[in-house]
């Protein structure tokens, strides 16, 4: 059995822990304000740049392009978004797990014939696949610190590149969406080929614009615009989904310290009543013998 000393000790372990998660808890919660922000201001421009070229594909149903022409699919790129650190709860495994189970069932034979390929944007996504020898092409540690509109147009640039090289032909974005501070939610989307839009749009065609230069010309200058918005909103999304998953995890984590420091208190109190009755009994079984003497 534990001695008092023992239980005195990890109770004072116990409150230096919960002195941490609560500081973590803290930070968190000050920056998921600013990322939460961010993600909210970026939604309405993401959303709004895809129904103006939803429309503008919708009325020039004779343009093409390679970013939106669907080809037979041979090699397949998917990019995965985690965080740089943990203590976030189940945030990094969602995501994780989620992309293993599509390798093993939707992307089996493209992993087989070495035809998928991985980017893994944060340091736990890239760690977990680099061990287990899944087959990463490029890996994007510690962005969320610093992150900026300049890395998504970067990485957006380079991968439409390659598929217009024919290096793949789908391109995939596992991450996480930020949807409160206790709720995200796993998402899979397209990049590439950017897939058909689903809104109606046929009372918007009943408005005459006139188009300068023309249609083509406007059309062109979206689709890279709509690729850097929609991988924006992707990396605000998940850092906002980190902090608010990590802001979560701490609170949780700093409640049940101070659960465990109660209990060992009680304990400690027993054990220390129990070690002054035993003393006492000591010294009166003693004192009894003295007289009995």
């Amino acid at each position: 059995m534990a001695t008092l000393r023992d239980i005195k000790r990890r109770i004072i372990g116990v409150k230096s822990t919960q002195q941490i998660t609560k500081a973590m808890k803290m930070v968190a919660a000050a920056r998921l304000r600013r990322a939460q922000e961010n993600i909210l201001n970026a939604r309405p421009y993401s959303r709004k740049i895809s129904e103006v070229l939803q429309y503008l594909l919708s009325i020039e149903k004779d343009f093409s392009n390679p970013l939106i022409t669907e080809r037979e699919v041979k090699k397949v790129l998917m990019i995965v978004v985690t965080s740089d650190r943990g203590l976030c709860g189940s945030f990094n495994m969602n995501v994780i797990r989620t992309a293993e189970e599509l390798i093993k069932n939707e992307y089996n034979s493209y992993y087989t014939n070495n035809d998928l390929k991985l980017i893994c944007i944060g340091k736990k996504g890239n760690d977990y696949f680099t061990k287990r020898d899944y087959p990463v092409v490029g890996s994007y540690p510690g962005i969320f610190s610093h992150l900026k509109f300049e890395f998504a147009s970067g990485l957006i640039k380079e991968i439409s590149t390659k598929y217009i090289n024919g290096e793949f032909e789908k391109v995939i974005v596992l991450f996480n969406e930020f949807k409160s501070v206790i709720q995200q939610r796993t998402v899979v989307e397209q990049l590439l080929p950017i897939k058909p839009f689903e809104k109606n749009v046929e009372s918007a065609q009943q408005v005459d614009f006139i188009y300068e230069p023309n249609k083509t010309k406007i059309i062109e200058t979206l689709l890279p615009k709509h690729l850097n918005a929609q991988m924006w909103r992707v990396l605000l999304d998940s850092y906002a989904a980190e902090l608010g998953a990590r802001m979560t995890a701490m609170d949780m984590a700093t409640e049940n310290a101070k659960e465990l420091i109660r209990s060992l208190n009680l304990t400690y109190n027993k054990e220390r009543q129990a070690s002054i009755t035993k003393e006492i009994l000591e010294i009166v079984s003693g004192a009894n013998a003295l007289k009995e003497s």
